[in-house]
């Protein structure tokens, strides 16, 4: 992931870029012109706009160490004594029919797991070279043909983040804006590279089964280099059509680019400071993602866990902006998930049990966010998710459609509604009040 350095407080937004004078907007030149979407591309983002909800998973060599994924930036660590680290990787208590079944249980749709961090150590077995699980670890094992399987198997859709800045891999040059304490020699094949990313992909699409998507991460270590985007970016809708592709380089999308992604904060928004806030509104599903505590990878000192009641209002919000929540675990090295992770996404699972038509396959409201809570809307009905209010009455503006029927999400009771010159006042009573998230539910007819 791109995230703050605790040592460097790193942060390359768009805003630092251009008063570098970099060219922010050229990779979107060499991007993939001229993409026509597929049908199985177009039903596939279809199906990933009402999926809502998926797990992000972020597990490495750097699990190992418990300072999160890029300890090897942080640390300055060579990669001469990084190469140490695979040998104390020994996953065995791994579990992959486990690890789908609790996303299943949190009710999440599809798992995004880092095939390919930025130190560059596959979790795969591939063939581009030695450096990855299969051939590094005792273990021995390839963790996502396993983790595919099982998807397949349970009937959850496998996305894989992948990489393109690489710490590693000496031909990543000339070097970008991190990672350059690693010992590599300055000198390298930039295009031997991007034809080792690209043969990675490749195996990624053809030995693992159906992929829902690739979620790029990296390009803004070097915005100003040839990505070779369009070669990329064909390769994948060559191998398997319907794979959605975005990007994490927190800028508009580029051509090729299948659905938009937003990094620690809701669509329009920019306070982690690493996003654009262009949405690009009714063309493009919407994704952001966020961390259970304050780090991606496995960080044993880590104990910031946000509360199951602010991980639902975000997943609620997400869905009131009109985008998928990707909420992320760090596995411990040993392969598990750690409890204070399963519990939380447990009770997520039990609350979207009861409330999850409200989330499930609904767009974007009629009512803009507010700073009370969001609208969702599937067909007639308008779902009002009231997230922080006190008082026994809520004022809404006028509906597009005249309030046919309206009751509450919790029990199914009636709820009053009345007319005014100014919209409507929804009443709440304390009985159909939710702690994390009251649902009014709105039946529409015509205005």
């Amino acid at each position: 992931m791109y995230r703050r350095s605790h040592s460097l407080k790193m942060r390359f937004s768009t805003a630092f870029l251009l008063a570098f004078g970099v060219a922010t907007s050229s990779p979107a030149v060499r991007a993939q012109a001229n993409y026509q979407p597929s049908s199985a591309n177009l039903e596939a983002r279809r199906w990933f706009e009402a999926a809502k909800f998926g797990l992000f998973i972020h597990w490495g060599a750097y699990s190992v160490l418990g300072d999160g994924e890029w300890v090897m930036n942080n640390r300055r660590i060579t990669v001469e004594e990084y190469e140490k680290l695979p040998a104390f990787f020994n996953p065995t208590e791994f579990a992959p029919a486990e690890w789908v079944a609790l996303a299943k249980a949190a009710g999440m749709k599809y798992i995004t797991i880092t095939s390919k961090h930025h130190d560059g150590f596959a979790m795969f077995a591939t063939k581009q070279s030695d450096w990855n699980i299969v051939d590094r670890t005792p273990y021995r094992k390839d963790v996502l043909k396993m983790l595919a399987d099982e998807c397949h198997r349970q009937g959850i859709k496998l996305f894989f983040y992948h990489s393109q800045l690489d710490w590693h891999n000496p031909n990543y040059y000339p070097r970008g804006r991190t990672g350059r304490e690693t010992g590599r020699p300055e000198s390298g094949d930039w295009t031997q590279y991007l034809d080792y990313m690209d043969g990675q992909l490749r195996e990624l699409l053809t030995n693992y089964g159906e992929i829902g998507g690739i979620w790029f991460d990296g390009m803004w270590d070097k915005p100003e280099a040839d990505w070779r985007l369009a070669t990329t970016y064909k390769l994948i809708h060559d191998l398997q059509p319907q794979t959605l592709i975005g990007s994490n380089h927190h800028h508009a999308p580029f051509p090729g680019e299948d659905f938009q992604m937003f990094e620690k904060d809701l669509p329009g928004q920019n306070t982690a400071g690493f996003n654009q806030t262009a949405v690009i509104s009714n063309q493009l599903p919407l994704e952001t993602c966020e961390t259970m505590n304050n780090s991606w990878g496995f960080n044993i000192a880590d104990s910031h866990y946000k509360s199951t009641r602010q991980l639902i209002q975000y997943l609620v919000r997400a869905a009131g902006y009109d985008a998928n929540f990707l909420l992320n675990v760090g596995p411990m090295p040993n392969g598990k998930i750690q409890p204070e992770f399963v519990t939380r996404l447990r009770e997520m699972g039990e609350w979207l049990a009861r409330y999850g038509e409200s989330v499930y396959g609904t767009r974007g409201g009629p009512l803009t966010p507010r700073s009370w809570g969001v609208t969702t809307q599937r067909g007639n009905k308008v779902y009002v998710h009231i997230l922080d209010w006190q008082d026994s009455s809520l004022a809404l503006p006028a509906l597009p459609g005249k309030v046919k029927s309206a009751h509450f999400l919790k029990d199914g009771s009636h709820a009053e509604i009345a007319d005014t010159a100014g919209g409507l006042v929804l009443q709440i009573p304390p009985s159909a009040r939710d702690d994390f998230d009251t649902v009014a539910v709105l039946e529409l007819g015509e205005r």
